[in-house]
């Protein structure tokens, strides 16, 4: 049992032990045990573009999946002054660039409302047995899956095994449907 607190330094800690090679082929395990989720028949997909320097999955090969399944990718954009993010659809068009915390993100684009996305992939730092996560602390996420519809699949993606207990999981904190690492889909 942690608290997020320590969780995060736990899993910085964890992550910064990591090779590029580690990461590219933990990410490409990832992406193969998402193709076994029940989320086919969903149209549109939120995913993260990764922060390279802070080791996270690298989605670019769910980006390739989802796109080779015909699917609409939606990317957002973090306003850090309101904390809301604003989502757009991933074409051929977008652009993309790094804010000032190295977040990729789209300059502008078609926006897509939070209601309209079926899937949401979602970035942390580590989670437990019963779906709760952690994340970077500034509650993005969760303000965002609090305004999708109620039966949007949140799907948290990480490198390592779950925690038994977060500690310190508050009632605003939304919890996920699955959680896939390289080796496990955890189902909540």
């Amino acid at each position: 049992m942690k608290n997020k607190k320590e969780l995060r330094l736990k899993s910085k800690t964890l992550r910064n032990a990591l090779s590029e090679n580690e990461i590219e082929e933990m990410s490409l395990a990832v992406a193969n045990k998402i193709l076994t989720l029940p989320i086919w028949e969903k149209t549109y997909f939120h995913i993260f573009l990764p922060i390279t320097e802070q080791k996270e999955v690298n989605t670019e090969f769910i980006l390739h999946l989802l796109s080779g399944k015909d699917k609409e990718i939606i990317v957002s954009k973090a306003d850090f002054e309101t904390r809301n993010m604003t989502h757009f659809l991933l074409t051929d068009n977008t652009r993309i660039k790094k804010n000032a915390y190295n977040i990729p993100e789209p300059t502008d684009g078609i926006e897509v409302p939070s209601h309209k996305i079926d899937v949401v992939f979602v970035p942390l730092l580590a989670f437990d047995k019963k779906g709760h996560r952690v994340g970077y602390g500034k509650g993005f996420y969760d303000k965002f899956l609090s305004e999708c519809k109620p039966d949007v699949i949140k799907i948290g993606l990480s490198f390592f095994d779950p925690e038994e207990l977060i500690t310190d999981v508050f009632e605003g904190d939304v919890k996920l449907d699955y959680c896939v690492t390289p080796n496990e889909v955890h189902s909540f």
